[in-house]
């Protein structure tokens, strides 16, 4: 982007493309108000409109009325952006929608690229970058758990969290620094002070770092794959998992001859793959095979297997050879068909996909093999890159950690601790790239 255009007035669609009930168009900018004048026609003009009042009116082209609508006005800096907003609240018809925006860029509006008004929101101090980064993870959200600790991070949880570890390590800073440059007036703190403070603070970024995993399984999801020999009513419980039927069950061996994927919420987004049952057979066709050599690729790929086998039936040698193939870290192992036998087996998930006795408890098993804590328990959610600012935080006290309990010069601490700082900075956005930022502001959609 030009650096001429990074404080224009922009204007984009803030709701879902398409026919709805209503349409909302975003302005914002220091003309927001002068390009509102020339195309908003009622009872109170523009220049007399007031905070925390809503305007009815219409949008004209000077000519003829596109639409009755209703208009918030935001005064800067109280505004999401921290500019003059407002929002034109219209009838959802596409043409209805794109009309009056064309009308407000033809006035002297321009649109807006993806995620600039929380770009806007963020380069005016009205967010930090943790908090800009929560509204992107509210908007993807997919599922309701990981609503709740991005909400906690849009209210500044996670930046509170990096504000106090900054302090603690900052404070110890200044005193390095006070004792290397003032040796006659200040005393340099001691080297068990030292050491003490920095393994207060590695603990403290610890304890975000622990959660990590959930927050990636929470944010990105999981792929569950069914796997097994055919016949054992893999495709069933794909079905049943579902709660609706999705893949064809037969008694006809090697009916499913593809992956077949479908979305599950189980608080964790779920990839659910049913895979082709796999066997050694002379009979089976080259479609087949191909499906069964898909289905071994899936099982490397997948962050969690659910292996069946027929408990009327036992574990086969088929079924062994099978299971030689999955590792044992995200495997679960289902006896399927418990209706119809009487061998309940203790090292494994007794289920009847055909009555849906042990569904719940298979589930709440693949929760809790991917997911280490309940969302209802995080404070905060991390994403990759504040993982990696965390990470290099702590490999920065580290260093000074160790240099610290060797004795060494002050000096060279102070730059591993300064390190950490950076790192910190970079996380809350006081320290950030160009780049950084157009990518983290690129994954928003158009009008937020």
């Amino acid at each position: 982007m030009n650096i001429l255009d990074e404080f224009d007035t922009i204007a984009a669609v803030s709701t879902p493309w398409g026919t709805g009930g209503v349409g909302v168009i975003r302005v914002s900018g220091s003309k927001a108000f002068e390009i509102l004048a020339q195309v908003f026609q009622g009872k109170t003009e523009v220049k007399d409109f007031k905070p925390s009042h809503f305007y009815h009116g219409v949008i004209s082209d000077g000519k003829n009325i596109i639409d009755e609508v209703i208009v918030l006005p935001f005064f800067e800096p109280h505004s999401y952006t921290g500019e003059n907003v407002f929002e034109v609240q219209c009838h959802g018809g596409i043409n209805v929608v794109d009309s009056i925006l064309s009308l407000i860029l033809k006035h002297g509006a321009r649109l807006a690229e993806k995620g600039e008004f929380t770009k806007r929101a963020f380069l005016n101090k009205k967010l930090d970058l943790a908090q800009a980064e929560a509204v992107a993870d509210l908007i993807h959200s997919k599922t309701k758990e990981f609503v709740i600790p991005s909400s906690k991070n849009l209210k500044g949880a996670l930046s509170i969290k990096i504000g106090a570890i900054k302090k603690d390590i900052v404070d110890v800073l200044s005193k390095i620094v006070a004792g290397i440059d003032f040796p006659e007036d200040v005393k340099e703190p001691e080297y068990e002070y030292l050491a003490e403070e920095f393994k207060k603070s590695i603990n403290e970024i610890d304890k975000i770092l622990a959660n990590a995993k959930t927050s990636n399984i929470l944010r990105q999801g999981i792929t569950v794959s069914i796997a097994g020999k055919p016949n054992v009513g893999k495709s069933s419980l794909f079905n049943a998992l579902l709660n609706h039927d999705r893949a064809i069950v037969t008694e006809i061996a090697g009916t499913t001859r593809d992956v077949i994927k479908e979305t599950l919420d189980l608080g964790v987004p779920v990839t659910l793959v049913d895979t082709a049952g796999i066997r050694s057979d002379s009979e089976i066709d080259k479609v087949e095979q191909i499906g069964i050599e898909y289905s071994k690729q899936t099982l490397d790929e997948s962050d969690c297997v659910i292996f069946v086998y027929d408990a009327s039936q036992g574990i086969l040698e088929e079924d062994k050879n099978i299971l030689d193939l999955i590792n044992p870290e995200k495997l679960i192992v289902c006896a399927n068909k418990s209706d119809i036998s009487n061998n309940k087996v203790l090292n494994a998930i007794n289920i009847s996909a055909k009555t849906g006795t042990g569904v719940e408890e298979l589930k709440a098993t693949i929760k809790s093999l991917v997911c280490n804590i309940s969302p209802d328990e995080l404070d905060y959610v991390t994403n990759i890159r504040q993982q990696n600012c965390l990470q290099r935080a702590k490999e920065s006290l580290t260093q000074a950690l160790a240099a610290a309990e060797y004795h060494e010069l002050q000096d060279l601490i102070s730059i591993d601790v300064k390190s950490a700082v950076i790192a910190l900075d970079e996380l809350s956005g006081e320290v950030i790239t160009d780049n950084i930022l157009n990518n983290i502001f690129d994954n928003f959609c158009i009008g937020k």
